[in-house]
């Protein structure tokens, strides 16, 4: 019990309240589980009273390791019905990465899943000295929250708790993590949107979530989906047969993938004939599309598309839904869209003059559906957020109607000096994935004695291809021009990807310094015209 304020209205309460309304109706289904929503109220309060029971206080910092198994949202739901401040780990980063957060975090307790056989828990809580450990599963280092020992309770949960908060951890080019602060207003604000959406009308959900908790995007479409009433289906683990059959299975109307996973889709052998008739709203976002790649995918499944842009910091800024290959504008489909809800965006030059339509520069946001900080680094806090506007360090620009276009992030911007010019990877890459034996492209930075930096491209070829590096450089100078041609082309058999199923840069510039030593210690070394 704490000496904070009553929280009987805080944004859990009344998602419980929704839940008790939709009753019986389908809520969660994944790990052999079909839990109604009422299973689902019953088993946050279960779940939270459990909490209490092994020591987890209101207001406590909890430590969270999952995947996307179906318990995620009932955990982060339960912690903070205690008013808990929830930090979740992204296995994306790398260890020493995670080992930095969980310095920043300070945890007082520690949850992770004993059956996920990849997980970091046992290694990290060997270094939690006497910080309480709890498991999804039996066999892990701390009690089984999963085992049912502890009823749904009553009354018996505290009265007075802190408003929750959660923190994301996510990091920069430097590799320093930053821990991303949610408060309560958030969650309220996702409510608000899912109230919203029921009021219009729109068909129930029935959305196949590859975006676990850890993740902002993981958050809302969560909480949004069962604010809504709909049914989640959380995806652990990517496999596009899976993906495929199970859509068909479930009648899914709603999922969201990344570019690469939508690329896998068109072409597994397994989506000839398969079923996506139920499709309402196919979700991609986390990058850019190639605009080949997406004139396929709205031949195969129609008007469904939606393309979407967030950022952690700014969970929902555009959305281009009903995606079509429009012949007067087919520009659109190098675009993420107009600001969606309460967003507004604007382009900024480095002095943060606001740009005219047409001009790159800095992609600005303001919305009420921000973050409110990152923890223990007010400095890069203040960087970031001005004046209620979040700086998203991507660059783009708008057009006259107001559909944004990315071209790149800021720290990927290729400088060269060859005519003063900014050049940016996305353009580059979208040329070379218009070719039709190239099934995805992706472009970095590298050293150049004359330009400062070129572009150099990892291409990977459609089966049986029989095009050239040379071709391809040709292909990029006659769309864009000479000062946009890559400096080499390299083949390979797929572009590796992080756990959020983005193309890997930071992987990609690993595998060339690697490759070329002396051209990265030297940067006046040439690295030649094709690789």
């Amino acid at each position: 019990m704490t000496d904070g304020p009553e929280r009987r209205d805080g944004y859990v309460h009344r998602a419980l309240e929704l839940f008790a309304d939709f009753g019986d109706r389908e809520a969660l289904v994944g790990g052999g589980h079909r839990l109604s929503y009422a299973d689902v109220a019953a088993e946050v309060r279960r779940l939270a009273a459990t909490l209490r029971g092994h020591g987890v206080r209101p207001g406590d910092g909890v430590l969270v390791a999952l995947g996307n198994p179906v318990e995620g949202p009932l955990v982060q739901l339960a912690l903070h019905l205690l008013g808990c401040r929830t930090m979740w780990i992204a296995p994306v980063t790398s260890r020493r990465e995670v080992a930095e957060f969980v310095r920043l975090a300070r945890p007082d307790a520690f949850v992770y899943d004993a059956r996920d056989p990849a997980s970091l828990g046992p290694e990290l809580a060997a270094g939690l000295p006497g910080v309480p450990v709890l498991c999804l599963g039996p066999g892990g280092a701390g009690p089984d929250l999963t085992d049912g020992a502890h009823p749904a309770p009553g009354d018996d949960l505290p009265a007075r708790v802190p408003a929750p908060e959660s923190f994301l951890q996510t990091s920069g080019t430097t590799g320093t993590p930053k821990l991303v602060h949610h408060r309560e207003s958030f969650y309220a604000q996702i409510l608000a949107l899912a109230a919203d959406f029921r009021a219009a009308g729109y068909p129930l959900l029935r959305h196949l979530s590859h975006s676990p908790m850890w993740l902002a995007s993981g958050q809302i479409t969560t909480l949004f989906n069962l604010f809504t009433g709909g049914v989640l289906f959380p995806g652990d683990g990517w496999d596009p047969a899976r993906f495929i059959e199970t859509v068909g299975r479930e009648r899914i109307n709603s999922t969201f993938v990344t570019p690469p996973m939508l690329y896998e889709v068109l072409d597994h052998p397994a989506l000839d004939g398969a079923d996506f008739s139920a499709m309402f709203m196919f979700n991609v976002g986390a990058g850019p599309a190639a605009p080949a790649r997406l004139r396929q995918a709205i031949a195969r499944f129609g008007p469904v598309l939606r393309i979407v842009y967030g950022l952690s910091e700014a969970v929902v800024i555009t959305a281009l839904p009903g995606l079509t290959d429009d012949p007067e504008h087919p520009e659109r489909l190098r675009s993420c869209g107009r600001p969606y809800g309460d967003v507004r965006v604007e382009i900024r030059a480095e002095d943060g003059t606001v740009l005219p339509p047409g001009e790159n520069g800095e992609v600005w946001v303001h919305t009420d559906l921000r973050f409110a900080g990152y923890h223990g680094q007010p400095e890069l806090t203040a960087e970031t957020l001005v004046d209620g506007w979040v700086r998203t360090r991507d660059i783009g620009h708008v057009d006259a109607d107001g559909y944004l276009y990315l071209v790149d992030r800021l720290q990927d911007r290729i400088l060269t000096r060859r005519r003063s010019w900014p050049i940016y990877s996305r353009p580059i890459e979208d040329a070379l994935a218009g070719h039709p034996q190239v099934r995805a492209a992706a472009v970095i930075g590298v050293p150049d004695e004359v330009a400062g930096e070129l572009p150099y491209a990892y291409v990977v070829p459609a089966p049986d291809a029989t095009v050239t590096a040379r071709e391809l450089i040709d292909l990029v100078t006659a769309a864009l021009s000479d000062t946009w041609a890559p400096g080499g082309v390299e083949f390979v058999d797929r572009l590796p990807l992080n756990r959020s199923n983005k193309v890997d840069k930071r992987a990609l510039r690993a595998r060339y310094a690697e490759a070329h030593p002396s051209a990265v210690e030297h940067p006046e070394a040439s690295i030649g015209s094709v690789a």
